[in-house]
């Protein structure tokens, strides 16, 4: 019963003890401040995106990980629409239009729409 109690005693004393080293007293922290978790994408920050910086565009993989042909296809398709995007500006910033596809199906005229009852 003697050795019960001390075991329980000296528990109570080492998790106290560590409490305190972990919180710390005073001013000063015992723990450092944990540096934030940021990624430098690589990504441009003084200019728009264009489809070669997300073809380079890797990203890590964390303890937990992630799928990577998921992200791969993501990024891929996301190439794509700025590659595309970027084409359409240029197009219309050269004052060009694109070529005309089939016209429109003209409505009915506004007269077809109202019918009298007579």
């Amino acid at each position: 019963m003697f050795v019960f109690w001390f075991l329980l005693i000296a528990l109570v004393v080492v998790v106290t003890a560590v409490t305190l080293a972990v919180i710390g007293g005073g001013t000063e922290a015992v723990l450092p401040e944990a540096e934030p978790e940021l990624v430098a994408d690589g990504l441009p920050e003084n200019r728009a995106v264009v489809r070669a910086d997300v073809d380079a565009l890797r990203l890590p993989v964390a303890l937990r990980g992630y799928r990577m042909a998921e992200v791969d296809e993501a990024l891929g398709r996301l190439g794509e629409e700025l590659a595309a995007r970027d084409a359409r500006i240029a197009e219309l910033e050269a004052g060009r239009t694109p070529a005309a596809g089939p016209a429109p199906a003209a409505g009915p005229a506004p007269a077809d729409l109202v019918k009298e009852d007579r």
